[in-house]
């Protein structure tokens, strides 16, 4: 009766340790090595902060050509613009524009760099100041 229970406890270790081996194997399976597992988990890329070496090249690859005051305008500024959405004057509304086409490129353009009324600062873009100036530049001409 003895060795019976010591076989059965052996046996009940094997299965077991087994069934231990096989849900390792299927995660494996499953998930990859543990190289694999690394390679998925690795950093895509680095944080470069102000001040840093790295700074400097990766704001000329972020740079790139400047693009118009057509192009900066429709990708940020037609979104309210077109719409006349949170109160943005619309283009080509001569009297939504009113007195705004009566003040200098250079006041419309400090407005819309810094931000008024619901408009977040640069439209909320990280466009330059010169893209900034072409694109209201292009939305006065269009509403005048």
């Amino acid at each position: 009766m003895k060795q019976r229970i010591q076989v059965t406890r052996i046996l009940t270790a094997a299965a077991v340790l087994g069934l231990g081996l096989m849900v390792a194997m299927q995660a494996q399976a499953r998930f990859g090595t543990p190289e694999e597992i690394a390679e998925r988990l690795k950093p895509s890329g680095e944080l470069c902060l102000e001040g840093m070496e790295c700074g400097a090249a990766a704001a000329e690859v972020a740079a790139g050509p400047a693009m118009s005051g057509e192009e900066v305008y429709a990708s940020v500024c037609a979104a309210c613009h077109d719409t006349g959405a949170a109160g943005a004057p619309r283009k080509g509304d001569t009297a939504a524009w009113g007195d705004r086409l009566n003040k200098s490129l250079d006041d419309l353009t400090a407005s819309t760099i810094n931000g008024l009324g619901a408009m977040p600062p640069r439209g909320g873009s990280n466009y330059s100041d010169e893209e900034i100036r072409d694109a209201v530049e292009f939305l006065v001409d269009a509403s005048r």
